[in-house]
């Protein structure tokens, strides 16, 4: 039997998952990654995805952008929180 290669790389998991997970936070107080944005993954029924489409639609804007927007509301950035 032939040995299985080591790949690892681009979706290798971290040795230390603290680091990985404050790395975020690290891109974020840095000003020349302003235009980082971290990914979130949710599930969603089709039926609600589809308002949620037709809504941005609507407001001409992304559902990216309308969801961003929502969160940025529902949870406002606190003076003296350290985000």
């Amino acid at each position: 039997m032939s040995e299985r290669p080591n790949r690892r790389g681009f979706a290798a998991r971290p040795a230390n998952p603290e680091q990985w997970i404050k790395a975020a936070d690290v891109a974020l107080s840095d000003p020349r990654n302003a235009g980082f944005t971290a990914r979130l993954t949710i599930d969603v029924t089709p039926d609600l995805r589809a308002r949620i489409k037709i809504a941005a639609f609507k407001r001409g804007v992304t559902v990216a952008e309308a969801l961003r927007e929502l969160l940025a509301r529902e949870f406002p950035t606190i003076e003296g929180d350290p985000s």
